[in-house]
């Protein structure tokens, strides 16, 4: 399965210079957020495939315009043709009181309220965040640090991949597209990128949401274990 990656800035390539044949054979799009409405609805338009996004720590405004044609997929947990897809946007808080910006508790706590739903789906395949793991693919800056949860859930799930953005590749001459930790390869979508992921039922061309339960379901289940 082909899978478009996206992240914090529009690419020309697909919005500028648009031609229809460049999404041919693409059979899904990931948003990992920091991405004008505007730029996502366009492409929902003319992609004939599934467009799936979190939010970024500047993605406000899609409280009045969210992406239309797209499916929003924070704090849950779907399946596209059998890959088990769980978004966790937004990025550190480095200003109080701001949309799409967590603590590392507050994000710790986002993690424990899916427990159950991570149970039954017997994990994910790809963690889909905006904001990176810390120590692997974020920078030095407060505003730009991971989430030491996002090294647990690695640890506990072992996802193949975690895919985030909010780190650009002009941050620093040394910018790193993959890396690796454990089982998990963690990349970084930065504008656009191309990845082929096996796909265990090429069938299920639609998309199936395994978060279904309350939230208040899933904190029981984490109180019991």
């Amino acid at each position: 399965m082909q899978i478009l990656l996206l992240a914090d800035v529009e690419s020309e390539y697909l919005w500028d210079h648009f031609e229809k044949e460049k999404l041919e054979g693409i059979d899904l799009i990931l948003a990992c957020g920091d991405l004008k409405a505007d730029y996502l609805s366009f492409l929902a338009t003319l992609a004939t495939v599934p467009i799936l996004y979190v939010r970024g720590n500047h993605d406000g405004h899609y409280a009045v315009q969210p992406p239309g044609g797209c499916d929003c997929i924070e704090d849950q947990i779907v399946s596209f043709r059998g890959v088990r897809i769980m978004g966790l946007g937004g990025s550190y808080r480095y200003r109080p009181d701001e949309q799409n910006m967590y603590t590392e508790k507050e994000m710790a706590r986002r993690i424990r309220k899916r427990a159950f739903a991570l149970w039954r789906s017997k994990g994910v395949d790809i963690l889909l965040t905006h904001a990176p793991a810390h120590g692997v693919g974020d920078a030095e800056d407060f505003a730009h640090r991971g989430f030491d949860c996002f090294l647990s859930f690695m640890d506990k799930y072992h996802p193949k991949y975690l895919i985030h953005g909010h780190v650009h590749a002009n941050y620093s001459r040394h910018f790193i597209r993959e890396r690796a930790y454990g089982n998990t390869k963690v990349i970084n979508a930065y504008e656009r990128y191309l990845i082929t992921v096996p796909e265990p039922n090429p069938e299920q061309n639609r998309l199936v949401w395994i978060t279904h339960r309350k939230e208040e379901d899933d904190d029981e289940f984490t109180r019991l274990f």
